[in-house]
């Protein structure tokens, strides 16, 4: 190692021990103890550039370990990024470019948020599965228009998520030849030393799991680093392992210990760091020469653009078709929707919006050729396969149906990864219960804002005999309340469509969640579901009389109860709500004129948890919901015993009625 090289290791060192302390907040031990394998990576072997941190053809790079963040925001101060020394001083304060965790969309240079321990090698997985799909459509021999590496820096805590795992086995499965990932193994978690709970061989696992397994001993030493990632991208057919052996906290008195992963160093602690390291340079300073190295590598940047934009071009002239469709594809532009009347037609006869989500998800995939998605091992159930699209492969990138297997964890941040990538559309699909697996990966989605779409199927006690275990009861009002976050229960084909128009043409993601069971089809239903709410049916009154609303199945119901009703002089208003949260988007005039705020007596169904809709039917409605876990029997048996059935709305109807 030389010793410019040295110093600009120990600058990314002290840099990030000055922000921690000064913030007197943040994890100062991966930062110094994976400075070495950073420095390796940025400079001699990621293709990117500074100046256009977003350029396609760049190389991804996630930091899974995201309590680490003053190591990724030392590199990209560095390297000439949007990020000053007066943003690392504003470390992990409100409204600074240097949060806690590495936010996407937010700080230059951030490809994705990390934080949740093992999500950012799941979203790694994605990215690089992405890359070999555009890759196998668009690349031309000598014109490889897509044609880049994701890297990914991980630690021990990473490792011990079953996420990690679950994403490993498949990016093994899938042959991710061009993922790379950075093992930092310093042994040592936030209680202690990891056999406390940790003494699996790391290196094994991911050779049972199909990856290319190096080990560099020396965490200090860049040369060894450098070579096995060299040696790892010889091997185009495994995704790398590269287990790095380092000590947590290097330079620092504590070096070694768990003292020293998550707390400031003190400010004695900070000038023994600098002295051990033989640092001299002053607070939040970098040495001249140290700039004018990172600044030579930070220009190689302009270079790897220009050179891509070399082949572009040649592209552009020989493929001129191929190349508009690639633009198309990684502008993310999408057709219209809203207007294309196929999407909308349905036959007229009951059936599970689980099977109209089928029929509109493949009516799109002749619509939308970059759409792909799958499902965790419930294709078949889900009715999320697009019929004749092959299967997505290792020998097959060109196949549009992904197959997860039973990981629903990893599929939803694989699909946080594939979309933050660029240039497909993608979904993914599970029963509703499952969700809970899925659900920080959900939240991540919203916390990004990405609009990944899940189709998530059997949404009540509907499913049945499958029982309390498989039956949502508390799902729905889970994904209501995540912030930047849109759930859709249809009740019909074309509530489904809008559901599938509004997930692909908004900037959240959204959960379109769907029944086993059969619905019918409503004449008056369609477009205006795209506002989340909407009369379905009104009243022949000038005034209605009450206000009957539901979600998905339970608009039956109401629907029936107002017929049931009129026979006894009450003509009730039917407003479906496929979208709280979109109806909530509305302007205040729509809502008003859909839910009067003078007409107080209203009725809400709905065969989840009922805490959604106390805001809707206020101090003198009522809601017909379900607050208990359901039980093991037939689906319309189950419907009776738990009160959603017409006689029992009805009842519950002139009830409220009486005492407005």
């Amino acid at each position: 190692m030389t010793l410019i090289q040295q110093k600009s290791i120990n600058t990314i060192r002290v840099l990030s021990a000055e922000m921690i302390e000064k913030a007197n907040s943040g994890h100062p031990g991966l930062p110094m103890g994976a400075a070495a394998m950073a420095y390796e990576l940025w400079t001699s072997h990621m293709v990117h550039n500074p100046k256009n941190p977003t350029f396609f053809n760049r190389d991804r790079f996630v930091l899974s370990a995201g309590h680490g963040s003053a190591l990724l925001y030392s590199l990209l101060h560095l390297f000439g990024y949007d990020v000053t020394i007066d943003d690392l001083k504003k470390f992990r304060q409100f409204g600074s470019r240097t949060p806690g965790h590495p936010e996407v969309g937010h700080t230059a240079g951030v490809e994705t948020s990390t934080g949740p321990l093992g999500q950012g090698v799941a979203n790694a997985v994605g990215m690089a599965q992405a890359e070999t799909i555009l890759a196998a459509k668009f690349n031309k021999a000598g014109l490889p228009l897509v044609d880049h590496y994701t890297y990914c820096l991980c630690g021990d805590g990473c490792m011990m998520e079953g996420i990690e795992s679950e994403a490993a086995s498949l990016a093994g499965t899938w042959g991710l030849g061009k993922l790379i990932l950075l093992y930092d193994s310093n042994n040592i978690s936030i209680e202690g030393h990891t056999d406390l709970a940790f003494t699996e061989n790391v290196a094994l696992r991911h050779k049972a799991q199909g990856w290319q397994v190096l080990e560099v001993e020396d965490g200090n030493d860049p040369n060894a680093i450098g070579a096995a990632i060299n040696f790892a991208k010889t091997d185009k057919d495994r995704p790398s392992l590269i287990v790095i052996k380092t000590v947590i906290g290097y330079g620092a008195d504590k070096a070694g210990t768990a003292d020293v992963h998550g707390a400031p160093l003190g400010a004695d602690g900070i000038n023994a760091a600098k002295k051990t390291l033989g640092y001299t340079a002053a607070a939040f300073s970098v040495p001249k020469d140290v700039a004018e190295h990172y600044a030579e590598f930070a220009e190689m940047g302009e270079d790897y653009e220009s050179e891509w934009k070399k082949i572009a071009a040649s592209y552009k002239r020989q493929f001129p078709d191929e190349f508009d469709e690639f633009t198309t594809w990684t502008s993310g532009n999408l057709p219209e929707l809203a207007d294309n009347t196929k999407l909308w037609e349905f036959a007229d006869k009951p059936d599970a919006t689980r099977n109209t989500s089928g029929i509109v998800l493949n009516k799109l995939a002749e619509i939308l050729p970059n759409l792909i998605g799958g499902s965790a091992d419930l294709a078949p159930s889900n009715k999320s396969d697009l019929k004749g699209k092959g299967s997505y492969s290792k020998s097959n990138p060109l196949g549009r149906n992904i197959h997860f297997g039973v990981r629903e964890h990893a599929m939803a941040a694989i699909s946080n990864g594939i979309y933050l990538h660029g240039g497909l559309i993608n979904y993914c699909a599970t029963f509703f219960v499952f969700s809970d697996y899925m659900k920080n990966a959900m939240r991540m989605s919203a916390l990004m804002n990405i609009p990944v779409t899940y189709v998530l199927t059997h949404d009540s006690i509907g499913v049945g005999e499958d029982g309390p275990t498989h039956q949502p009861v508390e799902q729905l009002i889970a994904l209501r309340s995540i912030p930047n976050f849109k759930v859709f229960r249809p009740a019909d084909g074309k509530e489904t469509t809008a559901a599938y128009i509004s997930a692909l043409t908004g900037r959240k993601p959204t959960a379109i969640v769907l029944t086993r069971q059969n619905l019918p089809q409503y004449a008056d239903s369609g477009k205006e579901a795209l506002k989340g709410g909407y009369i379905l049916v009104e009243s022949k009154k000038r005034k209605p009389d009450m206000i009957l609303m539901a979600s998905g199945s339970e608009v039956e119901l109401v629907v029936k109860a107002k017929e049931e009703l009129l026979k006894s002089g009450i003509d009730a208003r039917v407003v479906s709500m496929p979208s709280i949260e979109v109806f909530e988007e509305q302007p205040d005039y729509y809502k008003e004129n859909v839910l009067p705020s003078s007409l107080r007596a209203r009725v809400a169904v709905e065969a989840g948890s009922s805490y959604s809709w106390y805001k809707y039917v206020g101090l003198d409605g009522k809601v017909i919901g379900m607050d208990t876990f359901g039980a093991s029997a037939p689906a319309d048996k189950l419907f009776k015993e738990y009160g959603f059935t017409v006689e029992n709305v009805v009842k519950v109807a002139k009830d409220v009625m009486a005492k407005n």
